[in-house]
């Protein structure tokens, strides 16, 4: 008897400990850090084109996740938060794209988004959640902004209104660090906490 309740506090304790390295893995799997290079990817825009990281070395980017079917994401849409922005800076050596990690769409979703709002910036297929891992986006928005050295320099909110109530007199934090970064200067808030539906991972 006594060596099959020792037995069974055994297997117990090793699950515990199996749980402890699963989520020590699963945090590994993010490398994504402010002030780090940012981390390399390849993807496929909503036309099947690959989209590398690399290949914007000389610009600002811009990643924005992106889930259409998030009330959050279809509220700042219909503001016109994220277009404004992006046309705002698209002459000034800023690159603006769109990351759709959320497990049951695909191109086709995208290209709908796209036509439906006309955007002028791609949105990349990450379905497979990959990428959004890698980088540890958490909700839909989430921001990211790497500098002309690849360095990733802001993560976190679009802006400080998370329920939308500031009437247009929301703090957009990644208008505030572009144009510090543009005039030369550190980015004086380099993380925030995101908001938004959570990334809709397929696991």
């Amino acid at each position: 008897m006594k060596s099959i309740i020792l037995g069974t506090v055994i297997m117990f304790l090793m699950l515990g400990v199996l749980v402890q390295l699963s989520a020590l893995a699963e945090k590994k799997k993010v490398t994504a850090m402010v002030s780090s290079p940012a981390p390399a990817f390849t993807l496929e825009d909503q036309n099947g084109k690959n989209v590398s990281l690399s290949g914007l070395n000389v610009k600002i980017v811009v990643l924005e996740w992106l889930n259409p079917d998030c009330p959050f994401v279809k509220r700042h849409y219909k503001a016109g938060t994220m277009t404004t922005l992006a046309e705002k800076y698209k002459d000034k050596d800023v690159v603006w794209i769109a990351i759709n990690s959320t497990h049951y769409m695909n191109k086709e979703d995208d290209k709908k988004w796209i036509e439906g709002y006309k955007l002028f910036y791609s949105i990349l297929d990450d379905s497979s959640g990959k990428v959004g891992k890698l980088y540890g986006a958490k909700t839909t928005p989430h921001m990211f902004i790497i500098d002309k050295s690849g360095t990733l320099v802001y993560q976190g909110a679009i802006d400080d209104d998370p329920k939308g109530v500031k009437n247009g007199n929301a703090l957009n934090y990644v208008d505030k660090a572009l144009g510090e970064i543009i005039a030369g200067k550190p980015v004086s808030m380099s993380q925030t906490k995101p908001y938004g539906c959570s990334v809709k991972y397929a696991d």
